[in-house]
């Protein structure tokens, strides 16, 4: 039976586990962002600061800093712990993905394209030694010809790999700003990336009701996970070789109300072979992200309709063998 966490009274927009998997983070369009105990769901606080949704977060590997993005403009370091506020950088638009590189020392931002400001990839050099962040970013990339709604860290820092508005994925050199290879992935936006734990594959999911594997140094598409509604998130599982995708059909895009409340499922497939392998149900609008725990105990899905849901897995789960 999941734990229902009740502390956002706004859809989610991402949530997140840290490298240890004893806590999760999540994102909300309340303008808060929260800490909890993955192991039973109890709050460990807050981070209060930001003036719009915060669309995004990530802690690095020693859960000492939290790094949110948010509808104000605003980027700002956090003190995990405590939940005080470290550093805040200042954009012109919505800062929409935030994430840590894998040695912690950087922190890539996607921005917006608003009002005559281009979508922007920046990267900002993190020093864990002081509260004081340097305001100058060390790199900034900009995606075109349209922007990037998604962007990740490939394996050892050296890529950052971009999904954009248009259905296509872009491999960028980042340390010289030049862009390496790029892919037709998607037919429709690309809604969410999540690498693999080695940053050698990761999983793609898009508005195209598609989900999708690709090699990151390449491109080279892997697997495709067909559904039948857009899909807002995607993550792998990291011990039973499953995916999970998250989604379903906005409340303003029914036609007609059907009797489908709290029918908003997780579907998980089978990583290797493409098929669907079972669902699981209980929100009451479309999932917009999913996580995993790092060490594949459970998983955590937060949706439109303002809750997340935290799921361990059963013995019935790691029994699972698929038949083909």
């Amino acid at each position: 039976i999941p734990i229902l966490l009740q502390g956002h009274t706004r859809p989610l927009t991402q949530v997140k586990f840290n490298a240890d998997g004893d806590l999760l983070m999540t994102a909300a369009k309340d303008k808060v962002a929260s800490l909890w105990y993955s192991h039973n769901g109890e709050r460990v606080g807050t981070f209060t600061g930001h003036q719009g949704s915060v669309w995004s977060i990530d802690s690095n590997k020693s859960s000492t800093l939290v790094v949110t993005g948010s509808a104000d403009n605003t980027a700002r370091l956090w003190h995990a712990e405590t939940g005080r506020m470290l550093h805040t950088w200042e954009f012109p638009t919505a800062v929409k993905r935030v994430e840590f590189s894998h040695d912690d020392r950087y922190v890539l931002m996607v921005t917006e394209e608003r009002m005559g400001h281009k979508c922007a990839i920046y990267v900002f050099a993190i020093d864990s030694s002081t509260p004081e962040q340097s305001a100058e970013p060390v790199a900034v990339i900009w995606p075109s010809p349209v922007k990037a709604t998604v962007a990740a860290w490939g394996y050892l820092d050296k890529y950052i790999v971009a999904g954009h508005d248009d259905g296509s994925l872009t491999l960028y050199d980042w340390r010289y700003e030049k862009d390496v290879a790029h892919t037709p992935a998607h037919s429709e936006t690309i809604t969410d990336l999540q690498m693999w734990k080695d940053g050698s594959y990761f999983i793609t999911s898009s508005k195209d009701k598609t989900a999708r594997l690709f090699e990151t140094r390449t491109l080279n598409p892997l697997k495709l996970y067909k559904a039948d509604t857009g899909i807002n998130t995607a993550a792998m599982t990291p011990t039973q070789d499953l995916v999970i995708l998250g989604g379903g059909q906005a409340a303003s895009e029914v036609t007609t109300t059907s009797s489908r409340q709290g029918k908003f499922e997780s579907r998980f497939y089978h990583k290797v072979f493409e098929d669907e392998v079972g669902r699981s149900k209980g929100h009451f609008g479309p999932i917009n992200t999913i996580a995993v725990i790092p060490d594949g105990r459970g998983f955590a899905s937060g949706s439109e309709d303002g809750y997340v849901r935290l799921h361990h897995f059963d013995p019935d789960y790691f029994a699972f063998k698929y038949d083909y």
